[in-house]
């Protein structure tokens, strides 16, 4: 988002000056393949182990630690101008301490997929890659508007497994709930948190039409969605997490995902569709 004054506003309402020759550090994996396709990699000078696309490049910026346990005395020996944060990804007191040493932090939030349009906008207007950012937001918008062009489908719950031992599912206040909304499917609702547990009961089967299991941050395989199918006696299947959560230019792929994942809803043996 940019405002008159040549300045970009981030999610919080912060004000970010253009800053091309920016000094870069990036502590959420979606927007590090972000800046990486928008030719910013060079000025990228830390990311988090979680940060592995694209894996070649940043094979060879230094790690900072993870997203939630970031490493503060690196970050600041580094020497960061900017550092990108994220909401869901960052705790508050990251945010709260980097902001004491770095001189703009900026923080993001997309919550649905058209949001992806103002996140490479924010990060082009402040790294001075406009250009590319524009253009880049010109495939999402015709990716976008090929997926809503498609023949509606029936209306599906399915219920979106992040973790087992607790099971764990989304809320339908999430990206991945408007990712599957992309596709008129609606999450059930299990209870006020963004990421709520859950137990199985014959009532909460019974107002599905299938489940899915992401392939992150859990990492379930074929074999639990088959033996978790045999279980229930509705359509269970695997997908992938990173086309189903990560915003910024992996969004781009994942809006074609989507229509594979209504094919594979739609052909299960089980006969969905």
């Amino acid at each position: 988002m940019s405002s008159s004054d040549n300045s970009f506003v981030d999610a919080l309402g912060q004000a970010h000056g253009y800053a091309p020759g920016a000094r870069i550090v990036s502590l959420v994996p979606s927007i590090t393949e972000l800046l990486c396709a928008l030719g910013l990699a060079p000025q990228l000078v830390g990311r988090t182990g979680f940060c592995i696309h694209p894996k070649q490049i940043v094979a060879g910026i230094p790690k900072v630690g993870g997203t939630k346990d970031v490493n503060l005395d690196k970050i600041r020996k580094l020497a960061p101008t900017h550092v990108v944060v994220n909401i869901d990804e960052n705790e508050k007191p990251t945010y709260e301490a980097l902001a004491q040493c770095v001189p703009h932090v900026v923080v993001t939030h997309p919550l649905v997929p058209h949001d992806n349009l103002a996140l490479a906008r924010l990060m082009g207007g402040i790294f001075g890659v406009q250009a590319a950012a524009e253009a880049w937001c010109a495939d999402f918008e015709a990716e976008l508007a090929r997926l809503r062009a498609m023949p509606a489908g029936p209306p599906r719950t399915v219920l979106y497994c992040i973790w087992q031992d607790p099971w764990m599912g989304v809320s339908k206040d999430t990206y991945i709930a408007a990712m599957l909304a992309e596709l008129g499917w609606r999450v059930p609702d299990l209870g006020l948190a963004r990421y709520p547990r859950f137990d199985w009961s014959e009532r909460l089967v019974d107002g599905l039409d299938a489940v899915l299991l992401s392939t992150e941050p859990y990492r379930f395989t074929e074999a639990h969605a088959d033996a978790l199918e045999k279980q229930l006696g509705i359509p269970v299947l695997l997908v992938d997490g990173e086309m189903m959560s990560w915003y910024g230019s992996r969004a781009l792929a994942g809006l074609r995902y989507l229509r594979e994942l209504r094919a594979m809803l739609e052909g299960s043996p089980h006969g969905a569709g």
